[in-house]
Order: C-alpha cells, then structure tokens, then sequence
C-alpha cells in the first residue's frame, strides 16, 4: 500500500490564524515523506499546507514565527501520531496538538472538536531517501 505522511521535524511552520473557532497552523513548506508498495526507497517532497482545527482554542503563548518544527505530537480521538501527521488526515472528535519549535522553550497546543489536514498547490521533489 502506498502511504504518504508530513514529516514534523524540519517542516516549516510560517504562522498560525485564529478566527471564530477555527485555528490553523500553516506549513511552507511541509515535507511529506511518501512510501510505494514494494519499495525499499522511499522519496521526499515539499508542499504548502494547513492544518486546521474547529471549535479550537490555542493554549498558552504562541512561539515566534515564521520557524522550523522539530516535532511534537498530532492527536485526533484515539491516536496519537508523533512526529508525523498522515495524509490524508480528517476526523471529528477530541483534537489536539503540540508542536515543538526550533529554538524555543514555547510549543504551538491547540485543542479543538475537529481537525483536518489542507494541502495547497502541488507537491515538488526534493529526493530519494536510501535505506
């Protein structure tokens, strides 16, 4: 089965909006990581995105940004994705993150009733990555 995911550590985060419940976390870019069935190598792109909650509120301050993540965890009921966020990523129910900033002692929490996963324009190629 072939799979794409983020990759958190060493994506951008460029700025977070807040407005009438909705939070989003803005990637540029985020670096996806994708996977083909039968394959030992595995190949890295580059796109723009969002992630996005509803019902949401941020906790606490916000780092400064634009900066580079270097982990953290991605929660939607049940599960928790460390390090990565799986595309394609929708779900209603308890929602959370906490993104670890380059740098800085501040992380980006946000809880929220929903999130999903936006990419925007399309994937570029950056490289093969060799077991």
């Amino acid at each position: 089965m072939d799979s794409s995911s983020i990759e958190l550590p060493g994506s951008r985060i460029t700025g977070i909006e807040s407005s009438n419940g909705t939070v989003r976390i803005h990637f540029d870019p985020a670096y996806i990581i994708k996977t083909m069935t039968g394959s030992a190598e595995r190949t890295k792109w580059g796109q723009k995105g969002a992630l996005i909650y509803e019902n949401a509120q941020i906790e606490g301050a916000i780092p400064v940004l634009p900066a580079t993540c270097t982990g953290g965890d991605v929660g939607e009921n049940v599960y928790t994705y460390r390090d990565m966020i799986p595309i394609p990523l929708a779900s209603q129910g308890r929602a959370h993150c906490e993104l670890k900033i380059d740098c800085q002692e501040s992380r980006i929490r946000v809880q929220g009733e929903a999130v999903r996963l936006l990419m925007e324009d399309t994937a570029k190629y950056i490289e093969h990555i060799r077991p």
